[in-house]
């Protein structure tokens, strides 16, 4: 990988890095913060929404004092590939900084839009080579990274000992950003936009694994609540299979960054409890 910056916060070190990827077939960027001291640490792998690179997590969440506290390795990857050859569509909901991290069967996406492969195959692999790490890690992420984290972990829980989310799109197939995006990247039937939608991944049994507990933020001023997150669905789901899933509506927050600074301290925690720390 290439350091395309390094800045000292917190004691310890944050990266900015580049490599080529083998998945998506373009460079591909993202944040990674080392805590203090000469380790092995657990990792968090961090995934965001719609629009956002990884500087969007990595300069707003405020996430490192604690991290730093903990013994936490912080991952924060770019949302999806860019680049001149790489599809788009002018929307910002589609295309680039909308990977939804899945995998794309779908043309013009399929060359490049490899995101599932990219998160749970290659960069996992990476920073486990690259850095000093315990092997153990954990996910979450917000909105559209939340829909990821989520996701993910249900498909691949060896990789992850938990999963947590701020403001997830719950049910991407129920609503209109994931009813577009799964359109496009993975055609019409409705049967392999299943496999990528948590709710129906719980409520159906076809996910791969269970967590003790799934930990939700939710804002309730949040503009985009009730029409594409719906994360009433995603309880539903898990009370009707068992899994526990603690949704804690977060009054007056909204959609934004501050919303998650407010409460990242709780995350980082719950998922260090559960790595070991």
């Amino acid at each position: 990988m290439e350091t395309l910056k390094t800045h000292a916060a917190h004691g310890g070190i944050l990266r900015y890095l580049k490599h080529d990827s083998r998945a998506t077939g373009t460079p591909m960027t993202l944040s990674v913060f080392v805590p203090p001291g000469e380790g092995p640490f657990p990792v968090v792998v961090w995934l965001s929404g719609l629009t956002c690179t990884e500087d969007n997590f990595t300069t707003k969440a405020g996430a490192y004092r604690r991290a730093a506290e903990l013994g936490l390795i912080v991952v924060a990857p770019d949302t999806s590939p860019r680049g001149a050859g790489v599809a788009d569509d002018p929307a910002y909901d589609l295309g680039h900084g909308a990977g939804f991290y899945v995998d794309a069967t779908q043309a013009p996406w399929t060359p490049h839009f490899r995101m599932e492969t990219y998160i749970v195959e290659e960069l996992i692999a990476l920073i486990d080579a690259e850095f000093p790490t315990t092997g153990a890690r954990s996910i979450f992420g917000h909105s559209m990274g939340g829909h990821g984290a989520l996701t993910l972990a249900l498909r691949h829980p060896e990789l992850f000992r938990s999963v947590s989310a701020f403001a997830p799109i719950s049910s991407p197939t129920r609503c209109p950003w994931g009813e577009k995006a799964f359109s496009a990247y993975l055609g019409e039937d409705r049967a392999a936009w299943a496999e990528h939608d948590a709710a129906m991944l719980l409520g159906s049994g076809s996910a791969r694994g269970r967590f003790d507990e799934i930990l939700i933020d939710q804002g309730t001023a949040d503009p985009f609540l009730v029409e594409q997150l719906k994360p009433e669905l995603l309880t539903a789901a898990a009370e009707a299979v068992g899994q526990d899933l603690i949704l804690r509506m977060q009054p007056g927050y909204d959609h934004s960054y501050f919303f998650m600074a407010s409460f990242i301290d709780d995350h980082l925690a719950f998922h260090a409890e559960r790595l070991g720390i």
